[in-house]
């Protein structure tokens, strides 16, 4: 069994979806399709039970489950401990947005956790560059939020979380228990300076174009909220002051939480930080 493979099925396993697994692994989903069955042939056992309702796993999968897992960690131990050797030992990660989160405060304890001898070294970016200096060079891996442009990266997606408009407790919106693009039609947004990734400045703004004070952070836009009155966006669950409350956006796509890295690194200590990021997103 090649360790690909192995990866291609326990993608499908955690997905539970061809579909997704693919997606996930940035394939078509035809020859993951073949794999899996060659991996089920080579094996004599089928691995998934396969009806209109769905994937789920054989008693041969749950048990290959935990053993690939054991085998692709292991793989990846000897890589991240063959970097060490060699010197390379540093992963330099990009952060946006709220380090609170406990999906990314999970990821810190479980990779130091993995690999001590590791350095890591975290460079916090403001929210007009989504990429965290990726494509600058500037990191190694990015934890971050999309949409944004993916042209020469591979990006991941981890989570996604609702989306609410942040407002002021006493604007009279903020009793409402939920609200639509058009509610906020007439208000002022904040808005990201020229340049800024348009796929980003667009879900932000609501796929539309905004009047309102440009701003460049989060405290920034709080700020904004707070001084002018003017709509910021946040994803649901974030500690706000009492003087601001979210009110959940029924009609806008929940923003997806991702890892992000150039697509011909080959880093292990990127595709270590990916497979933890996972697990603890998961969690």
């Amino acid at each position: 069994m090649e360790l690909r493979t192995l990866r291609y099925f326990v993608a499908v396993a955690e997905e539970l979806h061809f579909g997704r697994a693919a997606v996930r692994l940035h394939m078509s989903q035809p020859p993951l399709s073949r794999a899996i069955r060659q991996l089920e042939s080579d094996l004599g056992a089928a691995l998934f039970h396969r009806s209109a309702a769905g994937v789920s796993l054989t008693s041969a999968g749950e048990t290959l489950l935990d053993e690939a897992r054991a085998l692709l960690d292991h793989a990846e131990r000897i890589r991240v401990r063959v970097a060490v050797a060699a010197g390379a030992a540093v992963l330099t990660v990009g952060i946006l947005g709220d380090g609170t989160d406990r999906g990314a405060q999970r990821l810190a304890v479980a990779y130091g956790l993995r690999h001590p001898d590791v350095e890591v070294r975290v460079r916090e970016t403001d929210l007009t560059d989504p990429t965290c200096g990726l494509r600058a060079g500037l990191v190694d891996v990015a934890l971050t939020r999309a949409p944004f442009d993916e042209t020469g990266l591979t990006v991941h997606r981890l989570r996604a979380d609702p989306v609410g408009a942040v407002l002021r407790a006493d604007d009279p919106l903020a009793r409402r228990d939920r609200l639509e693009l058009a509610d906020l039609a007439s208000r002022r947004w904040f808005r990201f300076p020229d340049g800024t990734d348009p796929l980003w400045r667009a879900y932000w703004n609501g796929g539309e174009t905004r009047e309102g004070p440009v701003v460049r952070g989060v405290q920034e836009c709080v700020q904004a909220v707070l001084w002018n009155g003017t709509v910021g966006m946040a994803p649901l669950g974030h500690d706000l002051s009492g003087e601001l409350t979210v009110v959940p956006l029924t009609d806008m796509a929940p923003s997806p939480v991702v890892a992000a890295w150039k697509e011909d690194d080959t880093n292990p200590l990127v595709r270590s930080f990916v497979r933890i990021a996972t697990a603890a997103y998961r969690d």
